[in-house]
């Protein structure tokens, strides 16, 4: 009898602890973060802006970690808009990879080269970040 309820004991916490410790271990992917990045441009300068962002500004943001999911050219109120949607993990890694874009040197260089050549690129950003809705039918918009 004592070493049935020893086996029983055993059992029982196992069973209890073991469940415990799979739940903690368990990490539910929290809902990614979505960016969404509007650019008012000059129309002189239009083709010169999307140039340098296809040609530079993509290539560098890759580099610090940046999931693009869409670009669009959008006319507003007779405004020329350049405006781009980001997907992010989390917030602690869209912040980390803007500082490390906005700090990197060569695009500090080409921002600097282009300005000075060509003039304004841009006359207004806006910068929405956008928090998924626990009954959106899309949690991720990348596959």
């Amino acid at each position: 009898m004592k070493h049935l309820f020893t086996f029983l004991l055993i059992i029982t916490s196992y069973f209890t602890f073991g469940q415990k410790f799979s739940q903690e271990n368990t990490s539910v992917q929290p809902n990614p973060l979505h960016q969404l990045r509007i650019y008012e441009i000059p129309k002189e300068n239009k083709q010169v802006f999307l140039d340098r962002f296809r040609d530079h500004a993509l290539r560098i943001m890759k580099k610090y970690g940046f999931t693009i999911v869409a670009i669009w050219e959008s006319e507003f109120r007779e405004k020329t808009e350049f405006v781009y949607l980001l997907e992010w993990k989390n917030e602690d890694a869209m912040k980390t990879a803007w500082e490390g874009f906005m700090a990197d040197k060569e695009w500090k260089e080409i921002k600097a080269k282009t300005a000075k050549q060509y003039g304004n690129f841009v006359n207004d950003i806006e910068d929405r970040t956008l928090k998924l809705i626990d009954f959106s039918p899309e949690k991720k918009l990348l596959k």
